[in-house]
């Protein structure tokens, strides 16, 4: 397998390529991607595009006549992903801690503490307000940018890898956040009780707590409780948040990708559910994602009267009866 290089998504044009964690472009010959109806070798997938790459990596074969590797977009999978192919030798070493970032960052889901920090990092570095790269890396359109900060951050990656403390600048008020969320399920403060039929969790979090900055993906958001910490305590793919008198349904990302470690039931589609609740509730402002989003969820824009026991009650009687809508082996 010779050295690859890296090269920007929207400059390809002709060059045989490797795509990790995304779609393939007319000269990409291998794409090593969990991403729905993607060409994977199916003898690769995996849950995450970082280990498909790192299965990847034991069949140098598949890599004849590839020149370079590039993504459609930049997250902590895609940058994982890039890092196996780029600098295989030091991903190969650290291939547990590899493959806990890449799952930090896309399911919000860690085996080591320090993965998350790790991942907190590498969105605070794609975040132009909070980033530490020169503003110029912002300059011009998505995939401009997109391709400027992958050409910064993977000569780095190693030092992310092995020195989380070095970035505690760019993740420790978002790792109190998370401390503070998981702390609070652990005692019972924040209130989580599962229902396995429905492959649902309920979280009730008290009315008191004001939302504060976290990041999901590499994507700013204002949250009482921090977006990883019900993942970390629950196997459920469908989560129910309800913070004062505000009720929120979400369907996980690993539901969005060609999962492999476990069966998961289909998503539903939610927008049925936010059209039955608008005629409940017409001033209500209920709205719902398609269910092909990364994590589509529903609520009331404008404000419910629904408690949270009416609302959950309306919740188990969509999903007795909800169609599957969403299939991520189907070709998108």
């Amino acid at each position: 397998m010779d050295a690859l290089r890296f090269h920007p998504y929207h400059l390809l044009d002709g060059i045989p390529n490797v795509v990790v964690d995304g779609s393939p472009t007319e000269s990409t010959t291998l794409t090593l991607s969990h991403w729905p109806g993607s060409p994977t070798p199916t003898d690769l997938l995996d849950d995450l595009s970082a280990q498909i790459a790192f299965h990847a990596l034991g069949r140098p074969e598949l890599f004849d006549g590839i020149e370079a590797v590039s993504n459609n977009h930049f997250d902590q999978d895609g940058l994982m992903s890039a890092c196996a192919l780029l600098q295989p030798d030091d991903a190969i070493a650290r291939r547990a801690r590899v493959i806990d970032v890449a799952s930090a960052g896309d399911f919000a889901t860690f085996q080591d503490r320090d993965s998350m920090r790790i991942a907190m990092a590498i969105a605070a570095h794609d975040l132009p307000d909070r980033s530490p790269l020169p503003a110029a890396t912002f300059a011009g359109d998505y995939p401009e940018q997109c391709a400027a900060v992958y050409e910064a951050m993977l000569p780095h990656c190693v030092e992310l890898l092995d020195h989380p403390d070095w970035f505690r600048a760019l993740w420790e008020t978002e790792d109190a956040h998370l401390t503070e969320s998981l702390d609070a399920i652990d005692r019972g403060v924040v209130r989580v009780h599962e229902e396995p039929e429905w492959d649902l969790v309920v979280c009730e979090v008290p009315d008191e707590w004001a939302t504060r900055s976290a990041t999901r993906f590499t994507v700013h958001q204002q949250a009482a409780l921090h977006p990883a910490a019900l993942p970390n305590r629950t196997m459920c793919m469908r989560m129910l948040v309800s913070h004062g008198g505000h009720h929120r349904l979400e369907c996980r990302y690993e539901t969005w990708v060609m999962y492999q470690s476990r069966v998961l039931q289909p998503r539903p589609d939610l927008r049925v559910l936010a059209a039955h609740l608008h005629d409940l509730e017409p001033d209500a402002g209920w709205r719902a994602d398609a269910p092909g989003g990364l994590t589509p969820a529903m609520e009331a824009t404008v404000g419910t009267g629904l408690s949270l026991e009416s609302f959950l009650a309306e919740v188990r009687t969509f999903l007795a009866t909800a169609r599957p809508s969403w299939d991520p082996y189907a070709a998108v």
